[in-house]
């Protein structure tokens, strides 16, 4: 008895103490974030009150302009002829949307408690199978007109609150009007109407249910479910609508068996063209502007080919949601893309590549050819080609951007060379050019293989296959191509990781803005500045949403400007010598061109400029005199030499010495020197904020100082063996706290490589 009182006695006090905690977590919580949802709310309750019917209506153009501050182009959707008072809206859309979106949505006052629970519940009997988002009619509506789509508990706090004041200033038959007028059906169509005429030629009051659940599975993921793209998505997510109507008895039995049998036949309407590079990749550059502002993480490096397709699929689907935005919210985009240099640029493309006239199925030249040239010292793209000159019925590629093609030996420079020149290898290293042939197969092991040898140097001017190769094997696949993904190559795949890579063998490839890019900080002495025409992005009300990347340190300047001289003697003695470089200005560059001929390409920077060029066929085939250094060399050379020819900088510069380190001691770093004046809570990415950012530099900072003082050490001592070994581990400790993926696994190669040194 006295044992279950002392049991009883023990569960009281535990269960007080339980209680009294609550209490004080609850108290907290209070405290803490009570002060932040009163200003939510009011925030709320004021962006309601100014809102009127016009704001739901996406009928703002935007206009871009180039760097003398002409316009280049207007976008705008005619939204106005397609907007849908609710009486005029099919009564099958209203249901369609209401089944698979919000089947509560007459009852709840924003947003639905139950809906949040059963959405749960379904998560977790089905395993994880079936998601849904748990969000309302009136919390889309809130989400796509008030704030961003960042993934993040304070957004989906300020998302409900919103919900909550439109409903009490809207009707329930407005928010739905807003909605379905709002909704964005891919390929510039907003609204059921646009979508209706695009899709199907025709007004939406006559489509059957059928072919009116098949546009509205759209809106759920524009990218993946666009009817001219994926016709067979679309209509998978049309039968679990219909499936959805009828369990909201919205159709009868029969009236879902025939819905679900009846087939769809599309009648899209032909697009509005947009024949003008320049205006392409400047509508690139604002939505992946848009996109990080909306909380977007771009990533460059994947576990698996699963995990890339994944962010691939979600990737398209924000990209093109983006850009829907950016057509009708009214957005002002300044550029650095030259009209002057523009026009030199694709002048010279059609000129040079007129021999060939063949044309396709649609009417569009088979031999293409794509460009990009970045101004070195203000890090910006001036002029972009991606393709030739030709007026066609249908949208035009922008290769430049868009077309990602193997790259051949252009690529040995940036993955293979300037990542050795950082470690023991000089312009004068020796290599064994190994024979490739026995070489495929046997992996990393290829470095063991002989060779005649032959210099670093000369292996690069005459574009050496077998020394690339063995000198890729003995770097590793992971440490080359982690200087490609840092230059954010974006169709580096794990199926990369191979020997084959050294050559420029890749999955998918690159583009000619990323190549241009990777040369252009070569000539900035290592850093690496983010490619884009972007000067200035302002919304409606004249704010500023584009903001400088800050630049990244790729390569050490030294190697860095070592590959820069290698690179000036491929025009001199190299595989580039017949381009025949005789003006005072410095220039260097890389030939490349794949098996049987497919891809040529060239690379090549001057003081001022880089610029590559691409040369082949949309559908790859083999064209025997398709060489870099030929057509791809000529294009470069004519167009550089025009570009250069009043430049006062004839020398590629030196880079500046390197500061000497003093070392502060730990924590003795400013932490507000990092991003200064902005908020600690500002998010920068997905569950990633400025403090965090200040907390993981303060931390590099501190594990660089201990790696400083390691470096003074003598190491020979078994005494500073001792202190060098504990400095070493504090270091390793630091670092392993730094949250950013990146900036830890650069802290940490830095920290090896001194390891490895010692």
């Amino acid at each position: 008895m006295k044992i279950i009182r002392k049991i009883c006695r023990a569960l009281l006090i535990l269960l007080v103490l339980f209680l009294a905690a609550a209490a004080a977590f609850a108290g907290f919580l209070y405290y803490r974030y009570y002060p932040v949802y009163e200003s939510y709310k009011a925030e709320a309750v004021r962006m309601v009150a100014e809102a009127d019917a016009d704001l739901f209506m996406k009928n703002l153009s935007s206009y871009i302009y180039d760097d003398s501050g002409s316009l280049i182009s207007k976008l705008s959707i005619d939204s106005d002829s397609d907007y849908l008072p609710y009486e005029e809206i099919p009564e099958s859309v209203i249901h369609a949307f209401l089944a698979v979106e919000d089947r509560r949505f007459w009852e709840h006052e924003g947003y639905d408690p139950e809906g949040i629970l059963r959405v749960c519940y379904r998560f977790l009997i089905t395993k994880g199978e079936e998601k849904h988002g748990a969000s309302t009619i009136t919390q889309q509506l809130a989400r796509s007109t008030f704030l961003t789509s960042e993934v993040t508990l304070e957004r989906k706090v300020r998302e409900i609150l919103i919900a909550v004041e439109l409903e009490k200033k809207f009707t329930k038959e407005q928010i739905l009007e807003y909605y379905v007028n709002g909704a964005y059906f891919a390929n510039r169509c907003y609204g059921i109407e646009a979508a209706a005429k695009k899709y199907f030629g025709r007004s939406a009051d006559s489509l059957n249910v059928s072919e009116i659940a098949y546009l509205c599975a759209i809106p759920n993921a524009p990218s993946y479910y666009d009817p001219l793209a994926h016709e067979d998505h679309a209509l998978a997510r049309r039968d679990k609508i219909l499936s959805d109507m009828h369990e909201c008895g919205y159709l009868t039995e029969l009236e879902l068996s025939r819905a679900q049998r009846f087939r769809i036949q599309l009648s899209p309407q032909p697009a509005e063209k947009i024949q003008n590079y320049e205006t392409t990749y400047a509508v690139d550059c604002a939505v992946r502007c848009l996109m990080e502002r909306d909380g977007f993480v771009f990533r460059y490096e994947f576990e698996d080919m699963d995990s890339y397709r994944a962010y691939t699929e979600h990737y398209n689907n924000v990209y093109e949601s983006c850009r829907g935005e950016l057509y009708t919210g009214g957005y002002v985009v300044r550029t650095s893309l030259n009209e002057e240099k523009q026009l030199l640029l694709q002048n010279t493309v059609d000129e040079m590549t007129a021999f060939d006239e063949e044309v396709g199925e649609e009417g569009i030249y088979a031999l293409q050819c794509a460009s990009t040239v970045i101004d070195n010292r203000t890090h910006k793209v001036v002029a972009v080609v991606g393709g030739r000159s030709q007026e066609t019925g249908i949208y035009t590629l922008n290769r430049a951007y868009q077309s990602y093609r193997q790259p051949g030996s252009t690529f040995k420079p940036l993955a293979v060379y300037t990542p050795a020149l950082e470690g023991e290898y000089t312009a004068d290293s020796m290599l064994p050019n190994i024979d490739v042939t026995k070489a495929k197969g046997m992996g990393l092991e290829a470095a063991n293989l002989p060779g005649n040898r032959m210099s670093l140097e000369k292996a690069v001017w005459k574009s050496v296959n077998g020394c690339a190769w063995w000198l890729f094997c003995r770097l590793t696949p992971e440490k080359a191509l982690s200087y490609i993904s840092r230059m954010e190559f974006a169709g580096i795949v794990p199926d990369d990781y191979y020997p084959a890579a050294s050559l420029g063998g890749l999955t998918y490839g690159v583009t000619t803005v990323e190549m241009a890019n990777a040369y252009s900080t070569l000539a900035n002495h290592g850093y690496f500045h983010r490619a884009t025409c972007l000067l200035s992005l302002k919304d409606r009300e004249g704010k500023e949403l584009y903001q400088e990347a800050e630049p990244e340190k790729i390569y050490e300047a030294e190697a860095a400007q070592e590959m820069v001289e290698i690179l000036k003697g491929v025009l001199q003695h190299g595989t580039a010598a017949s381009v025949g470089w005789e003006l005072e200005v410095e220039a260097a560059g890389k030939t490349g061109t794949t098996n049987e001929y497919k891809d040529g390409w060239f690379c090549g920077i001057t003081p001022d400029y880089s610029m590559s060029v691409w040369v082949g066929y949309d559908e790859p085939r083999i064209l025997p005199s398709l060489q870099g250094s030929a057509w791809p060399a000529s294009i470069w050379k004519k167009v550089m030499t025009e570009l250069v020819k009043d430049t006062a900088h004839k020398e590629f510069a030196e880079p500046e010495p390197a500061e000497e380190f003093v070392y502060e001691g730990v924590g003795a770093m400013d932490y507000d020197s990092y991003m200064p004046g902005r908020s600690d809570d500002e998010v920068l990415s997905e569950g990633y904020t400025v403090r965090n950012y200040r907390e993981d530099h303060i931390l590099a900072d501190n594990a660089d100082a201990l790696m400083y003082e390691m470096s003074l050490l003598d190491t020979d001592s078994e005494y500073y063996a001792g202190e060098w070994q504990k400095l070493y581990e504090d270091a390793e400790h630091l670092i392993n706290q730094i949250y950013s993926r990146k900036l830890r696994s650069r802290e940490l190669e830095k920290l090896r490589a001194l390891g490895e040194s010692n």
